[in-house]
C-alpha cells in the first residue's frame, strides 16, 4: 500500500507540473480557473475601424459584446495595418518584431505557426500583411488573401490556395463565403481550428490601378455593399471638441504645422465617415453569417471569439483630416471583445486595459503551449473568468507601450518616431526631437490640453518618465 501511495504522489506531481505548462508561463495556478479542452479559435479582425462605431454594427455587438467581455479601454501598441498585424501575430511590441512600417516583413514566429505545429487546422481570409505579397503560405491549411495591403472592394485579386483569380463580387461577401467554406471543411477534421478572418471593412478603397492621385482624391472611400449606399444619409457632421483644433500653443511642432481643415476637406470627411459606417454594414452580416455557421455545427460556445480592429482612424480631430499612425485615442483605441462561455459565464464590461499584443499570449494559454519568454503581452485567461471570481486585486498591468514610426511622406513634413506610456488615465508622449505631451483622459478626454509643462502634474510626468524608458526596454537588466 505504501509503494501505491508513493506511486500516486509522483503521478500527481506530474499532473500539477502538466497543468502549470498548459496554463502559461505567465498565469500562476492560484489564480488561473480550470481551462476546458482547446478551443477552436475565431479571429475577426477590421480594418481601419474606430472604437466608437459598434453601434453600426447591432449584430456583432449583440452576439459578441453583449454576449461575452467588451473591453472599452482597449489599445493597439502601433496604430499602423502592418505593426498593428504582426503585434496580434506574435504579442510583442513592434520594435521587438522588427515590423515599424508597411514594407518591413515579418520574421518572427507566430501562433498560427505553433498552433499549426500543435495540430490545429489553420485558416487566413482576407487581408493578412502589407508587407506580404498574398502567396500563400505554409502553416496555413486554407488560404485566401490579397496582395500586400490592396483593397478594391470589386474584382479583388485574390490568392486562394495556391492560385491568383478576381472576384467581382463584393469583397466582403467574398470574404466571408470562403470564410464559410474553411468552416465547412474544419467540421470534418479531427482537430481543433484557429481561422483568423481579416476582412478590409471600413479601409479606404486603393485607386483604380494606373490612376495617379489628383489633389484630394487620393482618399478614396470604402464602398458599401450593394444596397447600404442608402444607409445614414441624415448623419449629423462628427464635430467633437478636438475637431479642426486650430490652437497648437503647448503641441508638438508637427501638430502646429498641420493646416486647418478647409470646407472641402471637412466634406470629403464627411463622406469618408459615412461610407465608413456604410461598409460595417455588410461586415456585420458576415460576423452574423459566421456565428450562425458554428452554431448549426454545435461548435458556438467551445469556438473563442475575439473581434477588433488593427486600428482606429481620424475623422478630422486634432487637425488630421483622416489615417491613423498617432498616439491619440481616435487612432490607437480599438473596439475589442472576446466571447468564450467555457470561461465568461456572464457578459460584462472589463475596464481594464488590454491590447492587440494579449491575443497570442491567450491562445497560447488556451491551447496548452507554453507562453513564448520573447512575449511581450499578456494572456486575457484571468479576465476572462467569471467576474464573481476574478478579485479586483488581480495583478495585471499598470501600463502599456504605445510606439510608432512615421513613413517617408511624413518624414518630410516633420514627423518622427513616438513613444508613450499608458496608464488608462494618463498618456504621456515623447516625440523623437519635439515636444512630449502630457494628456489626463479623465478631465480631459478628448485630449485637448498638453499637461506636460503644468507644474500641477510634474509628479505625474517625472513618474512616467522612467516607465516609458522601462517599456522601451532602455533600463540595463530589464526585460523589453
Amino acid at each position: 500500500m505504501r509503494k501505491i501511495n508513493i506511486a500516486l504522489l509522483f503521478l500527481t506531481a506530474l499532473l500539477l507540473a502538466a497543468c502549470r505548462s498548459f496554463i502559461g508561463s505567465d498565469t500562476p495556478v492560484s489564480s488561473s480557473p480550470t481551462l476546458p479542452s482547446r478551443p477552436n479559435i475565431l479571429i475577426i479582425l477590421s480594418d481601419d475601424q474606430r472604437y466608437d462605431t459598434m453601434g453600426y454594427m447591432p449584430r456583432t455587438a449583440a452576439r459578441i459584446f453583449n454576449e461575452g467581455i467588451a473591453f472599452p479601454n482597449a489599445y493597439v501598441t502601433t496604430s499602423w495595418c502592418c505593426p498593428s498585424r504582426a503585434s496580434i501575430l506574435t504579442g510583442m511590441y513592434a520594435h521587438e518584431h522588427g515590423v515599424r512600417v508597411l514594407t518591413d516583413p515579418l520574421k518572427k514566429e507566430t501562433f498560427v505557426d505553433r498552433l499549426h505545429k500543435a495540430g490545429y487546422y489553420t485558416g487566413q481570409v482576407g487581408k493578412y500583411l502589407n508587407s506580404w505579397d498574398g502567396s500563400a503560405r505554409p502553416e496555413f491549411d486554407f488560404w485566401v488573401a490579397s496582395s500586400g495591403g490592396t483593397t478594391y472592394y470589386f474584382n479583388q485579386r485574390l490568392n486562394v490556395n495556391g492560385a491568383w483569380s478576381v472576384h467581382p463580387r463584393y469583397l466582403t461577401h467574398v470574404l466571408r463565403d470562403y470564410a464559410l467554406e474553411f468552416m465547412r471543411r474544419a467540421a470534418k477534421q479531427q482537430k481543433p481550428f484557429v481561422l483568423l478572418f481579416s476582412p478590409s471593412a471600413p479601409h479606404f478603397s486603393n485607386l483604380p490601378s494606373g490612376k495617379p492621385p489628383q489633389g484630394l482624391d487620393f482618399l478614396q472611400p470604402p464602398e458599401p455593399a450593394p444596397g447600404d449606399e442608402k444607409l445614414y444619409q441624415d448623419l449629423p457632421p462628427h464635430r467633437p471638441p478636438n475637431w479642426n483644433k486650430t490652437d497648437g500653443s503647448g503641441k508638438p511642432r508637427w501638430f502646429q504645422a498641420l493646416r486647418p481643415l478647409t470646407p472641402e476637406m471637412a466634406e470629403l470627411i464627411d463622406t469618408f465617415r459615412r461610407k465608413q459606417l456604410q461598409s460595417l454594414n455588410g461586415l456585420d452580416q458576415a460576423v452574423e453569417s459566421l456565428l450562425d455557421e458554428l452554431s448549426r455545427q454545435g461548435k458556438l460556445d467551445d469556438t473563442l471569439v475575439i473581434y477588433l480592429s488593427d486600428n482606429g482612424h481620424f475623422w478630422g480631430e486634432h487637425r488630421i483630416p483622416w489615417g491613423k499612425n498617432s498616439v491619440y485615442e481616435e487612432s490607437s483605441r480599438v473596439p475589442f471583445a472576446v466571447r468564450y462561455p467555457r470561461l465568461v459565464a456572464k457578459p460584462r464590461v472589463e475596464t481594464r486595459l488590454v491590447a492587440n499584443i494579449d491575443i497570442a499570449p491567450t491562445i497560447y494559454n488556451l491551447a496548452g503551449i507554453p507562453i513564448p519568454s520573447d512575449v511581450d503581452g499578456r494572456s486575457l485567461v484571468p479576465l476572462l473568468a467569471d467576474g464573481s471570481k476574478t478579485p479586483p486585486s488581480l495583478n495585471w498591468r499598470e501600463e502599456l507601450l504605445l510606439e510608432g514610426w512615421a513613413p517617408p511622406a511624413l518624414v518630410k513634413q516633420g514627423r518622427a518616431p513616438y513613444a508613450a506610456v499608458h496608464t488608462g488615465r494618463y498618456v504621456y508622449v515623447e516625440t523623437e526631437g519635439d515636444r512630449s505631451e502630457l494628456y489626463d483622459r479623465t478631465s480631459d478626454p478628448h485630449q485637448l490640453q498638453n499637461h506636460v509643462d503644468n507644474p500641477s502634474y510634474a509628479r505625474v510626468v517625472s513618474d512616467l518618465k522612467p516607465r516609458l524608458q522601462r517599456l522601451r526596454g532602455r533600463s540595463a537588466g530589464e526585460k523589453k
